[in-house]
């Protein structure tokens, strides 16, 4: 055997050192084959994971009577966007940024670019949606059932496609977009293997601001007044304990408030580390009316702003414990994964509140899409600030102050 062994390891390094000799393996084609290959694989991943975990959302809402509910209608609304990037986008994408080329034609190449800024655009206002709904939850939890209601969750949708489409399809196919106001990539001239999104100056800054940097300061904003009431509150409950500084209690819900924290930073965090380069790239080079844009600074910004379809079902919904459940129940074969420890729920989601039950499920009081709610809503507190007043509702252990 160590013989064999031998003799395999000096023809392996034999082979090599005729390979370099013979310069095969340093030859430029070689090199640019595998670094197509590991390109191809990579984004192919992430073509998958966009797919598969959107479509895991869906199912999880299918599945779960309790996460049929109208709030969690801008999460599948997100997860159907994002998967139709996924299905009907990207592969086009990967397959154009492998090869270089376009090989489809002009036309189609414009239908791709018109869904690509279509599903993006939807998949941003999706989020900025989603944020709204999140600032009434806690503003106004009281008041949020006869807010939301399914009439007004429909229009909205119907406002965020209808929108997506006249940034996308409308301007595309009428050349709005382009700087002689003809439609790109069918006029004479323009290469026959290539598929170029065009831009003019005021398309550029009009779909940026309209679609990307408005809704992003109305995020930062709604987040910012999330994170403000709920650290009130926080410290609300925790001023009620102040005699026992130490308990456990005290202490959880002190953790609770930092896991918010890192909660809304992460969300609010990916979505801007994701589109803001694309965005300001998008705007810069259609001010400076850029023919021939850097192709690889495009590229990196494009399939950055990609990742963040990829990111959605983990950041809107795995953070959510509803459906975390729903999807072990999924994977799980329908009876949830058995871990070797089974933490009990009073202790891990509620913390130790002396023995008090936990509050029902509020149906009607606090929609269950609040990530940062279910950190702490069952510390418990809630704010009920309406516009006439700064009232403030706690609800602890079971009680209503």
């Amino acid at each position: 055997i160590r013989h064999i062994k031998h003799n395999c390891i000096s023809s392996v390094a034999l082979l090599i050192k005729l390979l370099r000799k013979s310069r095969i393996l340093n030859h430029p084609n070689t090199n640019k084959m595998t670094s197509q290959i590991a390109l191809a694989v990579t984004l192919s991943v992430l073509t998958l994971l966009t797919v598969s975990g959107n479509i895991l959302v869906c199912l999880a809402v299918y599945a779960t009577r309790r996460l049929r509910n109208v709030t969690n209608c801008f999460i599948v609304s997100l997860a159907v966007t994002d998967f139709l990037l996924g299905a009907l986008v990207l592969p086009f994408s990967t397959l154009y940024q492998v090869t270089g080329e376009w090989p489809l034609g002009a036309h189609f190449c414009n239908i791709y670019i018109s869904l690509d800024v279509m599903l993006c655009t939807a998949s941003i206002l999706n989020l900025f949606a989603i944020s709204l709904d999140r600032y009434f939850a806690v503003t106004a939890p009281l008041r949020y059932p006869m807010l939301v209601l399914p009439w007004r969750v429909g229009v909205i949708l119907a406002t965020i496609w209808l929108v997506s489409v006249g940034v996308s399809f409308v301007p595309i196919h009428l050349g709005w977009n382009t700087r002689d106001l003809s439609v790109q990539n069918i006029r004479e001239g323009d290469p026959a293997r290539d598929c170029r999104f065009e831009l003019n100056p005021t398309y550029a800054v009009v779909d940026a601001f309209a679609t990307f940097y408005l809704p992003l300061v109305a995020m930062c904003w709604s987040y910012h007044q999330v994170f403000r009431i709920a650290r009130t509150q926080a410290k609300l409950i925790i001023s009620t304990r102040r005699g026992s500084s130490s308990s456990p209690g005290t202490t959880m819900l002190t953790l609770r408030e930092h896991k918010a924290t890192v909660t809304l930073a992460v969300v609010l965090g990916a979505f801007v580390v994701c589109w803001f380069p694309y965005f300001t790239f998008f705007t810069i080079m259609g001010i400076r009316n850029e023919d021939n844009p850097p192709r690889t600074v495009q590229s990196v910004v494009l399939w950055l702003g990609y990742a963040n379809s990829a990111l959605n079902p983990v950041l809107y919904a795995t953070l959510n414990r509803d459906f975390r459940s729903a999807y072990a129940k999924l994977l799980c074969g329908g009876r949830g994964c058995k871990t070797g420890t089974r933490i009990p729920m009073a202790t891990m989601e509620e913390g130790p509140m002396s023995g008090h039950a936990p509050l029902p499920n509020r149906a009607g009081l606090l929609p269950r899409t609040c990530v940062l709610l279910q950190e702490i809503e069952n510390g418990k507190t809630v704010d009920s600030n309406t516009t006439t007043g700064a009232t403030v509702t706690i609800i602890a252990n079971g009680n209503i102050r």
